[in-house]
């Protein structure tokens, strides 16, 4: 079976034809332990932080707020390509336009544009402009846009594991 995706998730590049890993990526039963463990010791974390956030909780912030906080920190990453965009310059680094445009297959460069404004707008990612003939543009991650690639490294490796992209030895 062909996928086409970003190329960043892929194991073989093969001129434009780009060909999904077949089957899931085999990792010592050890390493498997720790990534969940891992994950363990981040969902306690996070029971950690609504547990300080509940002793402040009154009539004006209730389960509706929790709710709407929790909307509104995945909405910018609910939107087509913005987690793609994102993936790509947390895996790859900074990127030129081209070069994102190269590493997205499938996305228009109104698209790209569009969405890298998006990113730009909402503090995730900067857009560096360097003086010279010619004149380049190349985007990076903010503070925020790493940190929040890095908060859900844990939750991507969760849900590689939960989708049977990675397995212990047999």
């Amino acid at each position: 079976m062909i996928t086409r995706r970003c190329i960043l998730y892929t194991r073989y590049h093969v001129g434009y034809l780009i060909i999904m890993a077949s089957g899931p990526l085999r990792i010592s039963k050890k390493d498997l332990r720790r990534v969940e463990k891992s994950v363990d010791e981040v969902m306690g974390l996070g029971k950690e932080i609504r547990s300080l956030f509940s002793k402040y909780n009154d009539e004006e912030f209730d389960v509706g707020w929790e709710v709407d906080s929790a909307v509104d920190a995945f909405s910018v990453l609910s939107s087509r390509w913005t987690t793609e965009i994102l993936a790509t310059l947390y895996i790859a680094g900074d990127r030129r336009f081209n070069e994102m445009r190269g590493l997205l297959r499938g996305i228009s460069s109104r698209t790209l544009s569009d969405k890298l404004t998006t990113c730009v707008e909402n503090g995730l990612v900067e857009r560096i402009v360097e003086n010279g003939p010619p004149v380049r543009v190349k985007y990076s991650l903010t503070v925020h846009g790493r940190r929040a690639g890095a908060l859900l490294s844990p939750f991507v490796g969760y849900m590689k594991i939960y989708n049977g992209k990675i397995d212990g030895p047999a």
